[in-house]
């Protein structure tokens, strides 16, 4: 959090440091109490560990001008201290869920590799012949006409043309990597399932807010025709 947010946070109570027993009548009142509450929201959000008792007691002192019980250089090196605990919480958080996802990726994919009909590329690429074509192959610089489903391991569905009725059309080498891969070995009439790791797919960008950060994909996909 940042020294500027938390003194906004700090600017934004500064009506009614006392607690409230009765409901807000004035406007002045609701508005106060609700930013009170939305900070609130905002704080336990992010999982932020604070004494309401002091930050109440620091906002009344300062305000009135009276003398704080902390210099403005203390208070200063207090924030910078808690805002580098924080980004470090952050990053070993985030260090954490990444390593839950990839190995949840890792037992995914194997899993998927072992299944009847699955073939597993050099690029990691999976697929599964749902149903073989007869027609041409497309190359990289085609333009093909396809049907498809796309869903995340849990099955999520967030994309179907299907769904949507129409066909969708677009140059091989225009769409992700697993994708092009694919498409330039399935022949006009096929459907295949293509289960496509993070790195072949949306990587660590992902695609929000349907497809979160490191995500492997699992597509049903039905070349129809090359234009």
């Amino acid at each position: 959090m940042k020294r500027t947010v938390i003194a906004v946070l700090l600017l934004a109570l500064t009506v009614g440091v006392a607690y409230a027993t009765d409901k807000p009548a004035s406007k002045l009142e609701k508005v106060s109490y609700a930013i009170g509450m939305n900070i609130a929201s905002n704080m336990l959000n992010q999982k932020l560990e604070i004494d309401a008792d002091q930050l109440a007691a620091g906002l009344r002192t300062k305000l009135k001008g009276e003398e704080t019980l902390l210099t403005d250089v203390e208070m200063a090196e207090v924030l910078n201290a808690f805002q580098q605990e924080m980004q470090m919480k952050q990053m070993a958080e985030a260090a954490a869920a990444a390593a839950k996802a990839e190995k949840a990726n890792a037992d995914y994919l194997a899993t998927n590799a072992k299944k009847e009909g699955v073939v597993t590329l050099d690029s990691g690429l999976q697929y599964k012949v749902i149903k073989e074509g007869s027609g041409a192959t497309p190359k990289v610089d085609s333009k093909v006409k396809v049907h498809y489903k796309g869903a995340l391991m849990d099955g999520t569905v967030f994309d179907s043309s299907y769904d949507r009725g129409e066909p969708a059309s677009f140059p091989v080498n225009g769409v992700i990597k697993g994708w092009t891969e694919a498409l330039q070995l399935m022949k006009v009439g096929s459907k295949w399932q293509l289960v496509i790791p993070a790195d072949l797919a949306y990587g660590e960008r992902g695609a929000p807010p349907a497809i979160p950060a490191n995500a492997v994909l699992v597509f049903d996909v039905e070349l129809l025709e090359i234009l």
